[in-house]
């Protein structure tokens, strides 16, 4: 999977304190005093799993180049409420105009985390892997696929050129089931390298035609526990195509899917449906200064 692109992140957190800090922080400069110095701690008011802090540290950084921010836990650990995530230290003002973006992020990222450390500890000693989707926020994908991966889950293809995926609407607009072997082939050409094929199916005629036409995997979406069993039955005990399966997924459904023999599960809920964690930051003056 693709690193953080950390410059395009860059650019996205400028546009973010932009957002939240205006023509300026009024309060900060009517009660804080120009050159005073502050540190903090954040802290986790639940539990969870941490993902973010390198994302926390850089909105930081774009304030002062003198802010800092010191993790005390790593990316991926679960805490418990009230650990201290983090030591915040950097000029008073600055602090101030970077901590709601910094919380927002961090919140955000390790809400995902910690819902995809639920469904990775669900499938937890099977083959079955949990993977995300492309249902993410527009411009911030690739640190929410991050916190995915923090969390334990694994990363769907990253974007449309990635991986080819033959959805139900392709099929409808492309000549219908018939034109799989067609659409299928025509995939393989374009993929990039030797990335898989995917076919949508949503039943077992459909999986039968994906795997008539060569489909390196079939994506049974929507479709009940018993068809999902079927198709393991019928693919046998060769392991092709690798079997996914979306739609309704919860972290109890994931485990009993694992057990049918499933080898992926897709969850949207992982980035559009994470609630966030709750954590806060509370500042002192630096003594002496």
């Amino acid at each position: 999977m693709p690193a953080v692109p950390w410059r395009s992140v860059d650019s996205l957190l400028d546009r973010a304190l932009a957002e939240d800090i205006g023509r300026g922080d009024v309060t900060s400069l009517a009660a804080v005093p120009a050159g005073l110095l502050a540190r903090g701690t954040i802290v986790a008011k639940a539990a969870g799993v941490v993902a973010g802090l390198p994302v926390a540290a850089r909105v930081f950084a774009r304030v002062s180049r003198s802010a800092r921010l010191r993790p005390l836990v790593r990316e991926g650990a679960r805490v418990r409420a009230g650990t201290a995530l983090a030591r915040v230290r950097g000029p008073a003002r600055a602090v101030l105009a970077a901590e709601r973006t910094a919380l927002n992020l961090l919140g955000r990222l390790s809400g995902i985390a910690t819902l995809a450390r639920r469904y990775a500890d669900a499938v937890a000693g099977t083959r079955c892997a949990v993977l995300d989707t492309r249902k993410t926020t527009p411009l911030w994908r690739a640190l929410e696929r991050a916190a995915v991966r923090a969390g334990g889950g694994r990363n769907h293809r990253f974007d449309l050129h990635d991986q080819a995926l033959v959805k139900t609407n392709h099929l409808r607009l492309g000549g219908g089931v018939a034109a799989l072997p067609r659409i299928v082939a025509a995939c393989r050409r374009r993929a990039p390298g030797h990335s898989p094929v995917i076919v949508e199916a949503r039943d077992l005629r459909e999986f039968r035609a994906a795997t008539a036409a060569g489909a390196d995997v079939v994506l049974l979406d929507n479709v009940p526990d018993r068809v999902v069993a079927a198709a393991v039955r019928e693919r046998g005990r060769r392991r092709l195509p690798l079997l996914e399966v979306s739609g309704g997924i919860t972290p109890a459904r994931a485990a009993r899917l694992a057990r049918l023999g499933a080898d992926r599960v897709s969850v949207g809920a992982l980035t559009h449906s994470a609630p966030a964690l709750d954590v806060s930051l509370r500042l002192e003056p630096v003594p002496g200064r």
